[in-house]
């Protein structure tokens, strides 16, 4: 029998999300869209170098996504690691079911999370394929991360 990854609960991974986690939709210019614009949506959870430790347990729980070195270049702030999803199947199927399910505590990130499911649902319509979509899904992400 294999080892067992390391994990944590539910709650640790509400509350670590409540302070450092972030719901995000990006979005740019592509001309392979018929509406001109790509829309991705993100999961990220960003802490210090010394707790790399934490977010592979976090990336055990889920079994989705990865953690990432991040070189910081600004003077006053230090190097990091990011876990992050960014598999649409993932963030449908596992990120958002999880979130809806343990629910966050904090009213600016409920906030976030609820605007990331209307602009995901959109995405899963395929409305972000329309001009009309696309504004509302900017309207959607302009009251996110606030």
């Amino acid at each position: 029998m294999g080892r067992t990854k390391p994990i944590v609960t539910a709650d640790y991974i509400v509350g670590i999300t409540d302070g450092e986690g972030c719901f995000y939709v990006n979005m740019s210019k592509s001309t392979l869209y018929k509406s001109g614009v790509r829309v991705q949506l993100y999961f990220h959870i960003k802490l210090k170098e010394d707790d790399k430790t934490l977010l592979d347990k976090i990336c055990n729980t889920l079994k989705c996504g990865n953690v990432y070195f991040q070189n910081e270049k600004r003077t006053n702030h230090t190097n990091c690691y990011r876990y992050t999803v960014s598999s649409q199947k993932d963030i449908f199927e596992t990120i958002i079911p999880f979130f809806k399910k343990h629910n966050l505590q904090t009213t600016s990130k409920s906030k976030s999370f609820n605007s990331f499911c209307l602009i995901s649902d959109m995405v899963k319509e395929k409305k972000h394929l329309t001009p009309l979509g696309i504004k509302k899904i900017r309207a959607l992400k302009e009251v996110m991360n606030k």
